[in-house]
């Protein structure tokens, strides 16, 4: 018998913030892949296993291509015409076009390249918990250390003016954070795609060094770039600053974990790798069958629509010894967070040095870290944003 799942869950169970909504985790305790009917009435599937979700996100038969999205778990938008994806902004866009624009930036974001930035990392961490210090003690640990940490990196990056980064991120947090009004989102999309275009206007005229000045020997016109771009801050900047702060939320809220972390700032690298997996802040990918294709026993019929389901993924059993708890000792390696395959997250080496700088020096500069409200009491985003995370995070300490 096909398991079903009536309708796409929107809110996570009390007093468990950081475990999928109930809804997921019993289709997967059912089965790695269910039936969903999308509120359009499109008949497609929901993928919640481990093996299946990597499966198709290994495979070509599966589109990422923006024209084919045409059905949302959520909304219904009738009959209205999706256009593909404009030039440059490649995660949305298959193979030859993928690679064209994927292939520049490879070499941008390697392992070393990204470890060389390390001592970089490590400043712009350090000034921001020197202002926190000076400030504290009390703060909004979002608005005071997890979000300008990226937002400061990725800026540098692109070489976006120090002046206009506020700015920036202002509008970034209107369109992918889920809790403005169509209008507003819709605003600021485009507020952000003017500056783009008038940033790669000025690196034609005076480049300076940056991934953008580094692109324009190639064949890419500015609208491509314009494009790459906005790939590139969104990616860099609304991902991790959730991830910095969702995380420390996760370890304050288990403090053996904590203590671990803290007496060993070695272990880093393993606790963010566990943090990645147990939070899955990027929660869903969707997939079009491009032909007919067989998946967990299924007939995936040509044009339909997949959900894949990394929160469930990175928490299925049949993957993970006790897939529920956090353990920054676990070996077992290989989760789903940054995905799979040829959309594999670009910049994911980026966060990785983020993340193993920011949380130990935070815990080390703070030993007396805790939340200022009670846990249940901390504003999460809705379901409905496309990266999960909480709006704030109000911590104290003593002085």
């Amino acid at each position: 018998m096909t398991h079903t799942l009536p309708s796409m869950p929107t809110s996570r169970q009390p007093g468990c913030p950081f475990d999928p909504p109930k809804e997921l985790v019993e289709a997967r305790e059912q089965s790695p892949i269910s039936r969903f009917t999308f509120p359009d009435g499109h008949q497609g599937w929901l993928v919640t296993g481990y093996e299946l979700t990597r499966a198709v996100l290994a495979d070509p038969r599966f589109s990422s291509r923006k024209e084919l999205m045409k059905h949302h778990p959520t909304i219904d938008y009738g009959d209205v015409e999706v256009p593909p994806a404009p030039p440059g902004e490649f995660l949305l866009m298959d193979e030859p076009q993928h690679g064209r624009y994927r292939k520049p930036l490879v070499g941008k974001f390697t392992v070393r390249r990204m470890r060389l930035l390390t001592e970089r990392v490590e400043q712009i961490t350090a000034e921001h918990l020197d202002a926190m210090a000076k400030a504290g003690p009390g703060a909004d640990l979002v608005t005071a250390f997890a979000k300008p940490i990226p937002a400061v990196v990725i800026c540098e990056l692109l070489g976006v003016p120090y002046e206009d980064r506020g700015r920036f991120q202002d509008n970034i947090d209107k369109f992918l954070g889920g809790e403005v009004s169509d209008e507003e989102l819709f605003a600021a999309y485009l507020a952000t795609q003017e500056y783009l275009a008038e940033l790669v206007a000025a690196k034609r005229a005076n480049p300076t060094d940056d991934v953008l000045s580094d692109l324009l020997d190639s064949d890419l016109t500015d609208e491509e770039l314009k494009g790459m771009a906005l790939i590139l801050l969104s990616a860099g900047f609304d991902t991790t600053a959730n991830m910095i702060a969702l995380g420390t939320f996760a370890l304050l809220q288990n403090p053996e974990q904590l203590a671990a972390l803290r007496a060993d700032p070695a272990l880093a690298e393993q606790a963010v790798e566990e943090l990645l997996r147990y939070l899955s802040v990027a929660k869903q990918f969707f997939r079009v069958a491009l032909e007919d294709v067989e998946l967990g026993g299924h007939t995936i019929a040509a044009g339909t629509t997949v959900i894949l389901s990394l929160s469930t993924a990175n928490r299925d059993p049949d993957r993970y010894t006790d897939p529920h708890v956090l353990d920054i000792h676990r070996q077992e390696g290989g989760h789903l967070a940054f995905s799979h395959g040829i959309h594999q997250c670009l910049g994911q080496q980026l966060a990785r040095v983020e993340l193993r700088v920011a949380l130990p020096a935070l815990l080390s500069r703070f030993p007396t870290l805790r939340l200022a409200v009670p846990a249940g009491q901390v504003p999460l985003r809705p379901e409905a944003a496309d990266i999960y995370g909480v709006k704030s995070l109000l911590v104290t300490w003593e002085d």
